[in-house]
Parts: structure tokens; C-alpha cells; sequence
């Protein structure tokens, strides 16, 4: 009987020990805000061209069975080269009636084409072809080719009644330029109904942001250097935003020993040569980042800064060709330059 009374009064001591350790635990995480993070999930897999790694904390469990299949869905809409997509069946027909989707990013596209002053151009995908950048069968088109496709290069021709859209003899149009961007927007607001409240989703080049990171720090998300494919620039620091970044280093053909690269610029038919190489944009939106991404490219430095002290809904990193670089003042205190390189802080 003693001896059983001993051991369970040491079983109490051993018992209050442990929920004095496990309080003094308790309020340690807690003065550190260390509160152990959910395990991430994850998932890589190709769409729209490109790899897609999706990481995602908390949540439903489904969460990232539902986001994948939503860009597959997307990609099935929008893919210029798929004959199936609405995309293709309207370029085919000139006339098609369109799904909510593809009428929504269309008529949003179209709005950012004019915005942008045509910087941004839906329907320069007659020229893009021309130059191989769908096929992969690289050629510099003659003048007299480029000319009459850019005849039929202007998207204010494009018409979009409620889900039905129609186009002039002889265009096309392609939704590359905005289609990830997008798709980023889509799989953020799908993963907080699903409460997801932190999430990396990067989507190739488009990098988005769902909250902050499980500790509460902001995602650090890396700029590839355009002079460097294994460099990166510098970080950006955000939470809640998307990064997307476009240059001339990302697909491209050399010939005679000239590099013509895939953003075109929609005044010439030809590769943009604005005196960047590359731009980066942090916006709340990912198809406003997407679209800029690509707009503020042909614009050139300058024109950029202008367009950004016009609005002042983005921010932006140029990096020009002579490996100078400018941000946007929201971005001094959340870029950090990597390497020597000549760094401007562009003010409103």
C-alpha cells in the first residue's frame, strides 16, 4: 500500500513537473510569437508553359488538389495553341461565345490595353507567330511581312459583347501576356476560401503571395539578374502581393549574331528595344502585375516612371541594359540589391 501510495505520489510530481514545463513552454512561443507553423503541402506541375510549384499552409485538405486543377482548367481556356480553348476557337472563327472566364480576362485584358496606351496589345499574336516564338521555327520576318501583319495589330477593334467576342478579318488574339497573372488571382482567392492564410504560389515567372509567411515575416522573393541566368539581382520583401517579372532574357533566338527576344513591341512588329532588360512589378493584383510586367518593358525607363507617378498602384524594379537599376520609392525600404551595381530610387 506504501509502496503504491509512493508511486502515485511521484506520478503526481511527475505530472506537475511536466505541465510546469509545458507552461513556461507555452509562454516562451508566446512572447516570441514562435508558435509552431502547420507543415507546408506542395505541388509542382507544368502549365501555361511553364513549371508551377504551389506551397500552401493550413487550410482545407483539399486545397491544392482544388488550385491545380483550377489553373488546368484555365490553361484549357486560354492556351493560344490549344484548338480546343475558346481562345483558339474565336482566332479560328473570328466569333465565338466565350466562358465567364476567358470573357472576364478579355474584357479586363482589353481595359489594360488601353490604359497602357497600347503598350500592352492583345492582338499582336500574328506577329509573334511570325517570328517562331509559338512554333519554336525562329526566323526574322521581312519587312513587307511585318507591315501587313501590323495592319491588323490594334486591339480597340476587338469587340466583346457580355460572353460573345468578335474580331476583325485576319486577327488573332493571345492572352500569354496576362493569362498567369490571371490565374495567380484566381488561385489566391480559391485558397482563402479554402482558409489558407499563408501561401507561396509561383507560377514561372509570376510569383504570388497569399498573407505573409507562417511566422508572420514577409515573403522574400528573389529578382533574377537578366546578365546572370544562375544570379539573381536582388529580393524583394512583400506580403500579400504579386511579383512578376518579364525581360529579354527569358525567351529568345540569336541570329547573325543579333538576339531577338519574344516581348514585342506593338508600333514596330519587332522585339522591344526600350533600353531594358527587364522589369519587375509588385501589385496587388497578378494580372495587373502581369500586364505591366510586359507594358512597362516596351515603354522604356522613362515612359515606365511616368506611367507609375501617373498611378501610383504598383511598384517596379528597371533594370536597364547597362545593368543600372531604378525602383519605385514604395520599394526602398523592401528591396535589397544584390552585387555592385548602381542603384536609383525614382521619387513621385
Amino acid at each position: 500500500m506504501r509502496r503504491a501510495l509512493k508511486k502515485g505520489r511521484a506520478k503526481a510530481r511527475a505530472f506537475a513537473a511536466f505541465l510546469a514545463l509545458f507552461a513556461s513552454l507555452s509562454a516562451l512561443f508566446g512572447a516570441f510569437g514562435c508558435t509552431p507553423a502547420p507543415a507546408p503541402a506542395k505541388t509542382t506541375f507544368a502549365a501555361m508553359d511553364t513549371v508551377m510549384t504551389l506551397t500552401v499552409y493550413g487550410g482545407e485538405s483539399d486545397a491544392l488538389d482544388a488550385a491545380k486543377a483550377r489553373v488546368l482548367d484555365l490553361e484549357a481556356l486560354l492556351s493560344v495553341t490549344d484548338p480546343d480553348s475558346d481562345v483558339s476557337a474565336l482566332n479560328r472563327a473570328g466569333t465565338a461565345a466565350l466562358s465567364p472566364d476567358t470573357a472576364d480576362l478579355l474584357g479586363r485584358a482589353l481595359e489594360l490595353c488601353e490604359r497602357t496606351g497600347g503598350a500592352l496589345d492583345v492582338t499582336i499574336y500574328p506577329v509573334v507567330r511570325a517570328w517562331g516564338f509559338t512554333t519554336g521555327d525562329y526566323t526574322v520576318p521581312d519587312g513587307d511581312t511585318l507591315a501587313a501583319l501590323l495592319e491588323k495589330v490594334d486591339y480597340t477593334e476587338v469587340r466583346l459583347e457580355g460572353d460573345t467576342a468578335s474580331l476583325p478579318a485576319g486577327a488573332e488574339i493571345d492572352l500569354g501576356a496576362v493569362a498567369k497573372g490571371y490565374a495567380g488571382d484566381a488561385l489566391a482567392a480559391l485558397l482563402r476560401e479554402k482558409g489558407v492564410e499563408s501561401a507561396l504560389l509561383e507560377l514561372g515567372g509570376n510569383i504570388h503571395t497569399v498573407g505573409s509567411k507562417p511566422d508572420g515575416s514577409d515573403w522574400r522573393v528573389a529578382v533574377r539578374d537578366p546578365a546572370d541566368k544562375e544570379g539573381y539581382l536582388g529580393v524583394v520583401s512583400v506580403s500579400n502581393k504579386a511579383v512578376v517579372t518579364s525581360g529579354g532574357y527569358e525567351r529568345y533566338f540569336e541570329q547573325d549574331g543579333v538576339r531577338y527576344w519574344h516581348i514585342m513591341d506593338p508600333r514596330t512588329g519587332a522585339p522591344a528595344r526600350s533600353g531594358l532588360a527587364s522589369v519587375t512589378v509588385a501589385a496587388d493584383s497578378g494580372l495587373y502585375a502581369d500586364a505591366l510586367s510586359t507594358a512597362l518593358f516596351v515603354m522604356g525607363r522613362e515612359a515606365a516612371l511616368d506611367y507609375w507617378r501617373a498611378h501610383r498602384d504598383f511598384e517596379a524594379v528597371l533594370v536597364s541594359e547597362d545593368g543600372s537599376v531604378t525602383v519605385t520609392a514604395g520599394l526602398e525600404g523592401s528591396f535589397t540589391l544584390s552585387g555592385a551595381r548602381t542603384l536609383s530610387v525614382a521619387r513621385p
